[in-house]
């Protein structure tokens, strides 16, 4: 795995909480599952664009939720898609990925995986959203898990869905 992104890629950091570990440390997580995604899948980027990342925590991103989704409970994860994709290639704004602490840790510890592993996750899980999938339906679902299952086996981390069964999001 090199690592490599797209030309002129840049990825935006931005920590509002405590509990995250220092930005080196979260860049060098995020820019290797990003990096994996591009490498692993046919994910069309123009030169130059960019991704906003947001770590925060379970109140920041509750609000959220409650605000953009109608559902007033924090989530792990959310993402804001930017630019519309002229010809399947996006950016130059992919769109923000908003991550919350709180949850992130309890998940890994109630699935018994490293954070890290978890984080790099549902940051491809993020990239994903931002690039049209989904999960809203059965379809949607099983595709979406059958590229982060590929993605994150070539960073060597095992499949996330294993022993849990399928469940769409719009159900």
């Amino acid at each position: 795995m090199s690592n490599s992104l797209p030309e002129g890629f840049q990825i935006d950091l931005s920590i509002e909480a405590v509990g995250w570990a220092d930005e080196s440390g979260l860049e060098k997580v995020v820019t290797r599952a990003v990096a994996a995604a591009f490498e692993a899948t046919d994910l069309e980027v123009r030169n130059g664009s960019e991704v906003s990342l947001l770590f925060t925590d379970d109140d920041a991103i509750r609000n959220l939720n409650r605000e953009w989704r109608e559902k007033d409970r924090p989530t792990n994860v959310l993402s804001f898609p930017g630019s519309d994709p002229q010809d399947d290639v996006y950016g130059p704004l992919l769109g923000d990925i908003v991550f919350a602490f709180e949850t992130i840790m309890r998940e890994a510890e109630e699935l018994g995986i490293e954070f890290d592993d978890h984080l790099s996750h549902l940051t491809i899980h993020g990239l994903l959203h931002l690039f049209d999938y989904d999960h809203q339906e059965n379809d949607e679902a099983e595709l979406m898990e059958s590229l982060e299952k590929t993605i994150l086996a070539t960073i060597g981390i095992d499949d996330p869905y294993a022993d849990r069964p399928l469940v769409a999001e719009g159900r």
